[in-house]
Formats: structure tokens, sequence, C-alpha cells
């Protein structure tokens, strides 16, 4: 029967059933921009049967019980698609409209139980800034305490994970973080990322996908930039405290190429400020962005992009509490002006994503950065050195090559349907002259601390297997190895963590088992249990300079949760979770000493609700606990300095494409320990901000609004011992300052 059907279709091409038909696939396109739609769902009727969209648009069903009367194809941001006319292989073509929570389905389809709620968020939220971006992830709070040109402090799930140490941060693909890095392991700079180019966020919380590896312990957050634009735009703000930005985006193909599956934009943006201090900033960045994606085949696609940033900018940094008590400084002062800093990095990514006939998929990518860091900090002032000061410089140059590769293949195993992806990964970091330096007036050398190049090579290879047994009960089981190579030229023989100036190596491996869980009560319900093993690695000039312990520290997570829509226009996202890691060394690129850090335990949870009572209005909720403490320090004395304990954002957004739209939002953060006995408390802050936009097909006009209510809040806090010039030294708490009340006007011309 299977071989006549071929030409039962040439002499039927439409039919309102399979009658007998036991496969059924086809392709799913997006009706503006003509390419693949990934993430839908689809639907077979009466069976109930579901599948999800690959990243070619494409889904396959095996097996199908009975006839199929109709297929729906449902996606956020799509209208939905209900038809009884159809033919295997078919190409089904989505209208875009504006994004509904009615449209978004629970299926155990979904490994990823935040996927229903990133989707609606970065299609209905506004993002006015870089930061906005990061802020997407629920839970995940940033501080910034360099003038915006400096990688932001990340808190999430009871960790302060300083600038990425314990988050890992992918855009296409491509790793954010650094490893090695001058000033912090891990250091993740996201400020490359246009905002307006990214089309979705894809985030889990904790080290559960066997596909992440070095830095995904409390989660990860890959952004994904469009691969097409529908309007070219033109953009310009300004506003308080000499700030202004001109954003423009350009598409680079004619109507005929997108019609036959390419597209090629550009973007870029230049933004200055002198921020709100008392020092003005003069922070400058220009970015740079280009993307093309089209068909080389009927099979086979091709991503390339390229991107490069560069910014510069003065600093205030932060400053004692004592001293603004004293009226030494005032609230929005310096006490060193010559903080500040340069850096730049430059992007090339290419992508190459082939389907074989069974439908199997073997993706391979490469991509290059080269990056510069040149960053002067003083957070001592006269402790060390009462007379030059305490200024330190970090300094380095990067190349970053990468590999990743993966092969993705459907089977079954009776009526169990079994996914298999299989990866492999390879990078290579090398720095020239990383430096630590004690210094004066920013480039006179005092004395240097740490200088050396460092050569880190890190691969990995994994599988994840997903056993679909039913339509309600999946399981999805990974295992990855990750093995590392280092090696120091220390070109310092004062250079006391180490015997001198030469060439170190060392090397460590690990391994990480993951298993996930996924039940699906009902059509409103799904019920998830993770547990996994993942991990951070430790900076090269620490590994190559101690032995024992542990150099690639474990952490050991569990969540259980459930997703579930209630009614059709309420989503809400609700987990405890439990993690636990190992003792490790850490190395202090404030201070290039290597410090250790004992066994910790947290618990929590994590609450989300996403509620639309009307098609207008957008109401998001996010609660987060967490609760954690040092194993090897006695009770009263093992608090997690800066760990977050209370969190909460939240808003409500005006949706209309044309017209006036906004929203009103809030960040809350609880007072949090500010060191191991908790005498010191980092105060909490609770701040609002706003969006008001006038929207028309060919322009719009709106006004941003940060810290609405001018609340005198505290963005970055830290126990440290400060001495000023001819005073003693004082234990307590150094602080940047939040925005003040800010408020940011933009005009953008939208054209063909």
């Amino acid at each position: 029967m299977n071989k006549l059907l071929p030409f039962l279709f040439l002499i039927l091409p439409f039919s309102p059933l399979l009658a007998q038909q036991k496969d059924f696939s086809g392709k799913v396109t997006d009706s503006a921009s003509h390419l693949p739609v990934n993430g839908v769902t689809v639907l077979l009727f009466p069976s109930n049967r579901t599948d999800i969209t690959d990243e070619n648009g494409k889904f396959q069903f095996k097996n199908i019980p009975g006839v199929v009367k109709s297929v729906v194809i449902t996606g956020v941001g799509y209208q939905k698609l209900v038809t009884t006319n159809f033919m295997n292989g078919q190409l089904f073509s989505l209208v875009p409209k504006q994004t509904q929570l009615s449209d978004v389905i629970i299926t155990a389809n979904s490994t990823n139980p935040y996927k229903m709620i990133s989707e609606s968020d970065i299609k209905m939220r506004n993002i006015s800034n870089s930061q906005e971006v990061l802020r997407i992830v629920p839970g995940l709070f940033i501080g910034q305490h360099q003038g915006g040109g400096k990688a932001e402090q990340i808190f999430l799930r009871g960790f302060d994970n300083d600038h990425g140490t314990d988050i890992s941060l992918n855009v296409d693909g491509m790793p954010v973080n650094m490893v090695s890095h001058a000033h912090g392991q891990g250091y993740a700079d996201s400020h490359f990322i246009i905002p307006e180019t990214i089309a979705g966020t894809t985030y889990k919380k904790g080290p559960y996908d066997a596909e992440k590896a070095d830095f995904a312990t409390t989660g990860f957050v890959d952004f994904h930039t469009a691969n097409a634009i529908s309007n070219n735009v033109l953009k310009v703000e300004g506003g308080q405290f000499n700030t202004y930005r001109i954003l423009g985006m350009m598409d680079l193909l004619s109507e005929k190429a997108k019609t036959s599956g390419q597209s090629w934009y550009a973007a870029s943006e230049y933004r200055y400020s002198d921020s709100y201090f008392v020092n003005p900033q003069h922070f400058n960045r220009f970015n740079f962005f280009t993307k093309y994606h089209g068909a080389l085949s009927e099979r086979t696609w091709l991503t390339v992009s390229a991107s490069t940033m560069y910014s510069k900018w003065d600093a205030s940094g932060q400053i004692p509490e004592s001293a603004v008590d004293a009226g030494v400084v005032p609230y929005y002062g310096a006490l060193d002006p010559n903080e500040g800093g340069v850096t730049s990095r430059s992007n090339v990514n290419a992508q190459l994503l082939t389907t074989l006939a069974n439908h199997d998929i073997i993706k391979n990518q490469l991509y290059y950065s080269k990056y510069k860091f040149d960053l002067h900090t003083n957070f001592t002032f006269f402790l060390v050195d009462s007379l030059n000061g305490d200024e330190i410089r970090q300094r380095e140059a990067r190349n970053l090559y990468g590999y990743k590769g993966s092969y993705q293949h459907e089977s079954y195993l009776g009526s169990i349907k079994v996914s298999t992806d299989f990866g492999l990964n390879a990078r290579l970091d090398e720095t020239t002259d990383s430096e630590l330096s004690h210094t004066i007036n920013r480039y006179t050398l005092i004395n240097p601390v740490k200088l050396g190049d460092i050569k880190e090579l890190s691969a990995g290879a994994y599988i994840s297997e997903t056993f679909r047994f039913t339509e309600k009960f999946t399981v999805n089981a990974g295992l990855r190895f990750d093995q590392f190579y280092y090696q120091y030229n220390n070109k310092l023989a004062s250079d006391i963590t180490l015997n001198g100036a030469g060439l170190y190596k060392a090397n460590n491996n690990t391994v990480s088992p993951k298993v996930n869980f996924y039940y699906q009560a009902s059509d409103k319900s799904q019920f998830y249990l993770s547990l996994g093993k993942g991990f951070h690695s430790n900076d090269a000039r620490v590994v190559v300079a101690e032995t024992g312990y542990k150099k690639l520290p474990a952490l050991y997570g569990a969540d259980l949760g459930t997703v579930f829509k209630p009614v059709k226009n309420l989503i809400v996202n609700a987990a405890v979770w439990y993690s636990y890691l190992e003792k490790e060394y850490v190395y202090s690129g404030d201070g290039g000493t290597v410090d250790f850090s004992g066994r910790t335990r947290r618990v929590g949870f994590d609450l989300s609700t996403r509620y639309q009572p009307a098609s207008t209005l957008y109401f998001d909720v996010d609660l987060n606990y967490a609760h954690g403490r040092s194993m090897d320090d006695p009770k009263g004395e093992n608090y997690i300095p800066l760990a977050p304990v209370w969190s909460s954002t939240g808003g409500l957004t005006y949706i209309l494409k044309k017209g006036f739209n906004g929203s009103l939002r809030y960040r809350y953060l609880a007072h949090r320990p500010a060191n191991e006995d908790n005498s010191l408390v980092a105060k909490g802050y609770f701040i609002n901000d706003l969006v008001l936009n006038y929207t028309k097909a060919r322009y719009e006009i709106g006004l941003t609004v940060s810290n609405l209510f001018n609340v005198k809040w505290k963005e970055t806090q830290f126990e440290t011992v400060t001495r000023l010039k001819g005073q003693a030294a004082v234990d307590g708490i150094a602080f940047t300052p939040g925005t003040k009340f800010a408020s940011l006007f933009h005009v953008s011309y939208f054209f063909k």
C-alpha cells in the first residue's frame, strides 16, 4: 500500500483525511519572511498526536493510529492554522499576528519548561537596553559597577555569579563567557549584542542540559538574533545626563531574494552618556552586526554573522558608605577619578544546518572572536600603598577559536519515539600579556603582579536521549565528558604563586550525567523532575599552580516543578530546587591571589506567572527565594556573602500594534548578607521603570524612564576594607549607586 501512495497523491492531491497513511510530515514557514519557523506545535486530530517543528521548520509523525481528519498548527505570535485539506510533505505557511497567551500550548514534546514563558516575554515585553536582555530570565538580577562598559554582576538562584562564573551565556551558539579572563573567571560581557536584533531567548535553570558544559551550573541563557527583519529602521534617542543613541537596521536583499529563502541585514548603533554621577562618564559604545541566512539547497541552510564592538568610559567606581556618611564624598561622587576602561570584541560566526532524507539534522558551527580589555579600578584607595594609592590595571588581548557540531536522529522502538542528540565541541583561548599591575594615573606602572600568556583548550562530547513513551510521559537522559588543557607562560620571576618565570602546564576532566522526567497530566499541565551535575572551570593561573582539591568543582542539582495553564490566558511555572557545590580554588583577578571556597548548599523556589486578561494587556510576575549556607563553617558564621534571598520582578504591558503601548515594571531585591556572619548587610531596593510608545506603521515615538520615583538605591555592594588618604582603615560596605530618575526620548522611522 505504501508504494501506491505517491500515485494516489498524484490523482488526489488534496484529501480530507489520511485514511490509511501511517506516516505524515511537513514544513512550516513564515508567510512574511518565507523562512522556516522553529518550535511551533503541530497537532493531529482525532488522535491528539503532537510534534514540534525543528530548526528547518519540519515536523514528522510515525505510526499514526487510525485516521487523521484535521491538522492544527499553532505558535506564539502566529495565527492558528486549522486545515482538513492536506497532503504528506506539504508546506504550511503561518501568518504573523499579535502574540496571545491563548496560543501557548503545553505539550509533552517540549523538554524545556520555560519555553512557553520565554516565547511570550520576548515578544510582548519592551527591551529598552542591553541590560533588559538579561532581565528577561525570571529571577536573574544584574548590577553594574563600572560605568556601563564592564560586564554586569549577575545574581541567580542564591548565587553571586560575579560576572558569569556560574551561568553560561551564548548568542547564536557562540559563547559570551571568557575563560581565564583578566578580571574574573567566566567574564561575560554581552554589550556587543544590539537589543533590537534579538528575536528570541532560550533559557533553563540548573545543570540539566547535556549540550551545555562550562559555567552552566545555575543555568544558561541563549540569545537568538533574528534571521530576517520585517522593516528597515532608523532610531534616534536622547535624554538626561547628555545621553543619546543612534540605531540603524537595514535589509540588504531584494524581495525576490527573500522569496527564495534568503535574508541579509545589517544593524549598527552608537551610544554616548555622561551618566548621573558627579564625574561625567564620557561613555562611548559603537556596535555593528550583520547576518546572512539562506538555503544552499533544499536541505542545507547557511547562516553567517559578523559583529564588532568598541567601548570606552570613565567610571566613578564603588565608594565606602563610611566616606559618604562623613561627608567626604557625595553619594554620586568618586574618590579616584582615574577609574575606567576600554574594551572591544569582533566576532565571526558561521553555521551550517543540513537535513538528511530521513529528517536527521547535522549542524556544524565555526566561530572566532578577537577581544581586547583594559580596565582601571581602585577598590581600597590607600589601604596597601599609602603614598601612591591602590589603583590596579587589568589587561589582556585574546583570540578565541571554536567549533560545535551535532547530529540529531529520530527513531522508534515499537511505539516509543526516541530522539538522539549527539554533539562535539572544542574551544581554544589564547591570550597575550594577561596583566594585573599596580599603577598610578592609569598607565604609570608601579609594581607588576601578574603577567603572562595563557592557552586554554577545552573539548567535550555529549549524548542526549529523549524517550517519549506515551503522549503523557517523556524521559531525557544525557551524559557529557569535558577535557581541559592549560598552559601559562609566566613572564614574572617575582610571581610568588609560581616558582618563577617559565612555562607551566596542567590538565583535568570531568563527566556530567543528567536526567529529566516529564509527565503530561493533561492538556493544561505538565510536571517535571530534573537531576544533574554541572561544573565551572577555574582560571588557568590557579590550575597550573595548585595541586589537590577540586579544580573542576561539581554542582549537583535537583528541580521539581510544574507548568500549568488553568485558563486559556494564564500560565504558571513553579519549581522547588536544591543545589550542592563542591570545594574549589578561586582566582581573584583583583588581587592576583588564590582564595579557597568551601562547600555550599542552597534550596529555594521559583514562581512565575503570565496573565493576559485582554488582548491588549499582559501581566508578568516572578517571585524567587533562595536559602544558602556554607557547610564548612559554624552556624552564625556560615552565610554566603551577597547571595540573594528574596527577589521579585514584574510588570504590566499594554500591547497595541498601532497606537499607544508601553509597560510599567518593578524590580525588588531584598536585603542580603554582605559577609559570613551577616554583621554587614547589602541593602535591598524596590524601583520602577516605565516605557511609553506611540506606534504607527511608519514611525514610533517613545519615552523610557528608569527609576520612575527617583529612589536612592545601591546597585552593587561589597564588604571591603578601605583606607582614605591619611585616615585609618575601615571594614564596611562599599557601593555603586543606582541610577537616578532618568528619561530617554526616542523616535523611530520604519521603511521598506
